[in-house]
């Protein structure tokens, strides 16, 4: 063997050798010479990273190749991915103070800025709960302990020094003296109409003169025969919302526009616009009782009108625009939905915020009141429902089963249905009694934006959808009755009238 065979392999071999080239399927990147006689390399394990150059990947044969620069960042952005979820994984195990000075103060002592500019209370609370987390994932969990220490230690040391200054915050939120005030009323309002509906489905049980199924067949048969009365233009922009008063004989619109209009009824002649609102309506509502109109917009207000078109009160307080809004049945109190992930109950009278309750991990959207007044029922873009007690205050229910957000939800007047709908297409009928679903409407070929049971005795379900349709379906299967076609763009609202058949004026859409 000669010393030209000896050299590194990058040297250019004569032509006149004659061999017989292989062409390889894909060419090995080159690398330098394996260390010979057990001599050791000439670089730090330091260096070696610094000079390693583009990552590379293992075949099955052995030989490693490159690469490619798309690869690397694609599984960069995926490893940042799992980071963020796991991140987001272990701040919501984590336990964040609810009341915001004792979220400046964890803040101050972890060196934190305790406020950011324009920062609100709940994202100061997210802020520390990312900063926790992130303390968590490093494994600084000393200095979370040290901060928890120090804070116990300073509470001990302010109630060993009789220190006045120190405020101790319970473990729940205390509610006001009008809250309680409304609690009572509200408990003593729901006795009273649920032994009414109770007495009445008693008599017409035991009464031999009452047929329940031939009124249901008669009630189907009237809304299988509905035909379009009037199609007027509400507004220039869009129609969000509508809503007829108690009697039926006005109506109420909303639109994207930011003005909500009333017309009369049947004729559909408008005789009162109402202007106040600086950015979209999202909602309207008639009073159960008064003839007083609520509007929500997305300047994060909600407002109070007489059928004159004055402006009487304002709800202020949400720190998101709204989107839902409902009266309760005795008229004295509004709901309120917003996307600052709360919903609020307001005292009509005097405008005061009663409650400010939080449950949902996303934008809180749906809102509806049961027909006795004991009860209300919230959905959010979180694709869950839950019911909630009044009189108490507790989550009682969390429906869970919509796979997309839930946009829409009302009450049977039976007392015991509770039907939604959303994004998945699909409205759902849920037994209060047995806590769980009982009927899957595959309603629509798009989201459903809202659902209504008739009001009088809940014969029937009426469901719009961005389908460009609304449907009828019978209480007592769930079968469809009739399909309601004529828009030209997305149904966006619905209502029933109230009264009693035959004289029902039965559901105008917008």
């Amino acid at each position: 063997m000669t010393m030209e065979e000896d050299k590194p392999s990058t040297t250019v071999a004569e032509p006149s050798v004659a061999a017989v080239p292989i062409a390889p399927v894909r060419p090995p990147v080159p690398r330098p010479p394996a260390p010979q006689n057990g001599e050791a390399r000439a670089s730090t394990s330091d260096s070696d990273s610094d000079s390693a150059g583009p990552p590379r990947a293992t075949g099955v044969s052995g030989a490693e190749y490159e690469i490619s620069e798309e690869s690397r960042v694609v599984r960069e952005r995926q490893e940042k991915a799992i980071q963020e979820l796991l991140m987001k994984r272990r701040a919501s195990a984590l336990a964040v103070p609810t009341n915001d000075m004792a979220v400046r103060a964890r803040l101050r002592r972890l060196g934190e800025p305790i406020t950011l500019f324009g920062e609100r209370e709940m994202e100061r609370r997210d802020r520390l709960r990312m900063i926790m987390a992130r303390l968590d994932s490093q494994g600084e969990l000393e200095k979370l302990l040290k901060v928890h220490e120090e804070e116990e230690a300073a509470a001990s040391a302010a109630l060993e020094d009789g220190d006045d200054q120190m405020v101790q915050y319970p473990f729940y939120t205390e509610g006001s003296k009008a809250l309680m005030n409304a609690r009572i009323d509200i408990a003593k309002y729901s006795i009273k109409r649920a032994a009414s509906r109770l007495e009445r489905a008693r008599r017409k049980k035991d009464d031999p003169d009452e047929d329940m199924d031939a009124e249901l067949d008669w009630a189907l048969r009237q809304a299988s025969s509905l035909e379009l009365d009037c199609s007027e233009i509400g507004d220039d922009r869009p129609l969000s919302g509508c809503s007829f008063s108690h009697d039926g004989k006005l109506l109420a619109t909303c639109a994207i526009s930011g003005v909500a209009k009333l017309w009369s009824m049947p004729e559909a002649k408008k005789f009162a616009t109402l202007k106040g609102h600086t950015e979209r309506l999202t909602d309207v509502q008639f009073s159960p009782v008064h003839n007083l109109v609520a509007t929500a917009s997305a300047d994060r207000t909600a407002k109070l009108w007489n059928t004159e078109g004055s402006q009487l009160v304002t709800f202020k307080g949400h720190l998101d625009r709204l989107a839902r809004i409902a009266f309760h049945p005795s008229g004295k109190y509004l709901g309120t939905t917003s996307f600052d992930k709360t919903w609020r109950l307001w005292d009509v009278e005097t405008s005061e915020e009663l409650l400010l309750q939080e449950g949902h991990s996303r934008s809180v959207y749906g809102i509806a009141f049961h027909p006795d007044g004991s009860l209300v029922a919230s959905s959010g873009l979180d694709a869950l429902a839950r019911v909630w007690d009044l009189r108490t205050g507790r989550s009682i229910l969390a429906l869970e089963g919509h796979v997309k957000k839930v946009l829409a939800l009302s009450f049977s007047a039976n007392g015991y249905y509770l039907a939604s709908g959303g994004e998945d297409n699909t409205c759902r009928i849920w037994d209060l009694r047995k806590k769980k679903s009982i009927y899957i409407i595959p309603a629509h070929s798009n989201l459903i934006s809202q659902v209504k049971f008739e009001p009088q005795e809940g014969y029937f379900l009426v469901t719009a959808s961005y389908d460009l349709t609304t449907k009828i379906w019978s209480a007592r299967d769930f079968k469809p009755v009739r399909t309601l076609s004529g828009h030209e763009a997305k149904v966006t609202s619905l209502d029933i009238a109230g009264g009693k058949f035959p004289n029902q004026r039965l559901c105008i859409f917008f």
